[in-house]
């Protein structure tokens, strides 16, 4: 199916939901990209959201109320997520699952906390984002602070003595990313050969190959997203240079194998553990595998972001944003990725980052 099709089923979706502007007691915005670079990722989210919005419906609503999702392309840009934000706040919704980005969930995030609505974000791990303790701001996925930490000990003990190369392309969630891997390599005593960043977007990243080739450089710590990620790959393997590739939550997509082709085999990335694999998701998973529809990467983070806004409004017994965000800090959720709850920063009590590998165009658990 392509990206056409699934948002023509969406907006079947969306209509069958219900229509923003119409009666509706329940509303939730659902800011994510579904134009630009990392699209595949909003196909995903809004994969889940919908999903998780009809299962709702189909149980009757949240406080007998059917819940409408009103759904906008951000397409991951900061000035995009910013008038997004404003036209949620212009109008009547006071929650939105989103953003993706980190950059783009880190401007729109000020928006939502200065008029008091409540930000969920599926995708986004800057630690900026919740660290700046603005209120009504959370997430369901982990930090980049976390994962750096675990891709650095990875990295030190099963790559030790090895000449280490860190690229990024300079935007917050990738750059974040890099220096968190850094900073924990470093502390553990690996000082890194490279620390470099790259143009994204570019189709050719050739000169960037030749450079970590002539180093010697026998592992590529790469914190970006799939398109970019899936393109050195791919050129690496052109030019014969065979260092390990390491990527993060940002290459989760089967578009990065697409790209990367038989060289996406044996890359590690590290990612939030796996939903697909719980108990509590398997209902869930195979009514999207009836459709032909694989609930990869961000798919579920974005249904598990929709259940804790509808549960927490449930639990509050009401819609104000206020009500909510302190519901959501107090009491715990049965979602897809299990019963989670947040902390005071908004952060999910649930577990961070685990290591997975690529072979034949997925990924898996590594060893």
């Amino acid at each position: 199916m392509n990206r056409k099709q699934l948002f023509g089923a969406a907006a079947i979706t969306a209509l069958l939901l219900g229509i923003p502007g119409a009666r509706a007691d329940v509303v939730i915005g659902v800011a994510l990209p579904r134009t630009g670079s990392v699209a595949s990722i909003g196909d995903q989210i809004n994969n889940g959201v919908t999903a998780a919005a009809k299962a709702i419906n189909d149980k009757g609503g949240v406080m007998g109320q059917k819940l409408v999702l009103d759904i906008q392309d951000d397409a991951c840009d900061p000035k995009q997520a910013v008038s997004v934000a404003n036209r949620f706040m212009q109008g009547t919704t006071r929650m939105v699952v989103g953003h993706v980005c980190s950059g783009a969930s880190i401007v729109a995030s000020e928006v939502y906390a200065e008029n008091g609505a409540i930000m969920m974000t599926p995708a986004s791990n800057s630690a900026r984002l919740t660290d700046r303790g603005l209120a009504g701001i959370f997430r369901v996925c982990g930090r980049d602070d976390h994962q750096g930490q675990l891709s650095a000990k990875l990295i030190a003990e099963r790559f030790a003595g090895k000449k280490v190369a860190i690229l990024h392309d300079n935007t917050p969630f990738s750059r974040g990313l890099a220096d968190s891997t850094k900073a924990n390599l470093n502390k553990a005593g690996v000082t890194e050969a490279l620390f470099n960043s790259i143009t994204p977007g570019e189709r050719d990243y050739t000169a960037v190959v030749t450079r970590l080739k002539a180093a010697n450089i026998d592992l590529v710590y790469y914190g970006g997203y799939h398109q970019e990620m899936g393109t050195l790959v791919r050129q690496s393997a052109e030019q014969a240079f065979k260092a390990q590739w390491f990527g993060t939550s940002g290459i989760a997509s089967k578009e990065f194998s697409a790209i990367a082709g038989p060289a996406s085999d044996g890359v590690l990335m590290t990612f939030n553990p796996d939903p697909r694999k719980r108990e509590e998701a398997a209902a869930v998973v195979g009514a999207f595998k009836a459709q032909n529809i694989d609930p990869e990467g961000f798919t579920l983070y974005g249904y598990a972001a929709v259940q804790a806004l509808a549960q927490a409004v449930e639990k509050a017994k009401s819609a104000d944003p206020k009500a909510v965000e302190k519901t959501l800090k107090a009491e715990r959720f049965d979602t897809v990725l299990g019963q989670v709850g947040f902390d005071p920063k908004g952060d999910i009590t649930a577990p961070g980052y685990v290591l997975y590998v690529w072979k034949g165009g997925n990924f898996d658990y590594a060893n």
